[in-house]
């Protein structure tokens, strides 16, 4: 274990430069076939004794207004474990799959855990999870079970703060992605101090959906806006995640003379975005908008998002590393569709554990030995480098967020002038694919 070799992307003084880490390539651990494999085998692995090999559970929500975010998950997944497969498995074994639909739902989620993937399949791993809720309502459960598990679209940090807090009971827990609302928060604002002036951004009304994960997200962005001279923030609401008329609420945003909205939204996001276009109204609108990161969002809404701007772990034609466009290539041949951020994060989760799993020199279904291996490796996929804050940190077993690890870009739906719209990033200038294009009503 290499306590505090994480870095607190809180500090002003890190050193993002420490070398102290185990480089690992998803290659270096398959194994030639032949005597070498066979004769390794798999003692001592947790479900290795009934199936052979290795066996991943996944927990998605399947059914629902989020089915295509848990089906990018299921997907993300299988497309991992076919290549893991295919270039040796590991440490010589095949490694399954099994998808459990939680319905989104904290109980559910929880049976589904404990009894269907921990008790009955004595699966190895377990990834996915979607919504901070159903993810608190499993961190017993996992520690319980004492089995690893990547966590692949939920934000709260009060999970990292178990960690942090008690980690010998819950450090079994990782977050690949995304990055917790803390560090959404950070990455929001760090796009709006270096972006919002060159775009004339310069008075901003904070429009937040009112769940949990998003009043970190708040917490953060709002003073460091406030303490900006180039920036005036004109006004902040929470609204209600019921809500269906945001006819008021942007008459709010309009009569503040605001340049833009800077929202925060999930569940929501789909008629938000809509009643913004749809009403032309004489502001912009952007920050975290999980439904624009869909790739079918602007066709399924017949353009409604077109102009808006969405925090995103990558979009269709980004390369953040060699691997990104070759992910998203397998992903499209295979399921005949895009892969959303739960896709590419879920991916990333079990290629980095396979590696770390199959790279170790003892037993490779050994959760202590795992952990070790996960907080020590540096794994570079299809989002970045990904890599773990440690026993001590304050996002204890959280991905590391920084410029040259995991660091989210900022993408535009813009349309293509055939009746379409392309995800297009205007930040990171590194990854820019386009600049910002006001929208055409104002």
């Amino acid at each position: 274990m290499v306590a505090g070799r994480s870095h607190d992307t809180n500090r002003e003084d890190i050193d993002m430069n420490d070398n102290r880490t185990i480089p690992v390539d998803r290659r270096s651990f398959l194994k030639a076939t032949g005597a070498t494999a066979a004769a390794t085998g798999l003692a001592g692995c947790r479900g290795s004794s009934d199936s052979g090999g290795f066996k991943v559970g996944v927990l998605a929500p399947l059914s629902g207004e989020t089915s295509d975010i848990g089906q990018s998950m299921a997907n993300g997944a299988k497309l991992a474990v076919e290549e893991i497969n295919g270039e040796g498995g590991i440490d010589g074994s095949d490694v399954e799959v099994s998808v459990k639909d939680t319905e989104g739902d904290p109980s559910t989620a929880k049976q589904k855990y404990q009894q269907d993937l921990a008790l009955d399949e004595d699966v190895d791993v377990t990834t996915g999870v979607f919504t901070s809720e159903v993810l608190m309502s499993l961190m017993d459960a996992i520690a319980e079970n004492e089995t690893v598990h990547l966590t692949t679209g939920a934000a709260t940090p009060e999970a990292s703060q178990l960690v942090s807090d008690s980690y010998d009971k819950y450090k079994y827990h990782f977050r690949t992605g995304p990055l917790n609302a803390v560090q959404l928060g950070q990455n929001v604002a760090t796009f709006a101090l270096n972006v919002f002036p060159d775009i004339d951004w310069n008075r901003v009304y904070l429009v937040m959906e009112n769940f949990d994960w998003t009043r970190p997200v708040q917490d953060v962005i709002e003073p460091k806006l406030r303490d900006s001279s180039d920036i005036e923030v004109v006004g902040a609401d929470r609204f209600s995640p019921q809500q269906t008329d945001y006819g008021t609420l942007y008459d709010r945003v309009e009569n503040a003379d605001a340049d833009a909205a800077l929202v925060a939204m999930g569940n929501t996001g789909g008629q938000a975005v809509t009643s913004w276009s749809r009403g032309q109204r004489p502001f912009g609108f952007g920050g975290i908008h999980i439904p624009g990161q869909l790739p079918s969002f602007y066709g399924d809404t017949m353009g409604a998002p077109a102009y808006s701007i969405t925090q995103n772990v990558a979009t269709p034609t980004s390369e953040l590393t060699d691997k990104t466009q070759d992910f998203i290539g397998a992903y499209e041949d295979k399921f005949d569709s895009l892969p959303i951020y739960t896709g590419y994060i879920t991916y990333d989760a079990l290629w980095q554990y396979a590696t770390v799993a199959g790279d170790l020199d003892g037993d490779p279904g050994n959760a202590d030995d795992v952990i070790t291996g996960l907080e020590e490796s540096s794994y570079t996929g299809a989002i970045g480098t990904i890599e773990y804050h440690g026993e001590g940190q304050r996002f204890a077993h959280d991905v590391i967020y920084s410029q040259d690890k995991v660091n989210p870009v900022f993408q535009q739906w813009q349309p293509d002038g055939n009746g379409g719209g392309t995800q297009e990033v205007i930040y990171p200038e590194d990854f820019a694919t386009a600049d910002y294009m006001k929208p055409n009503w104002i």
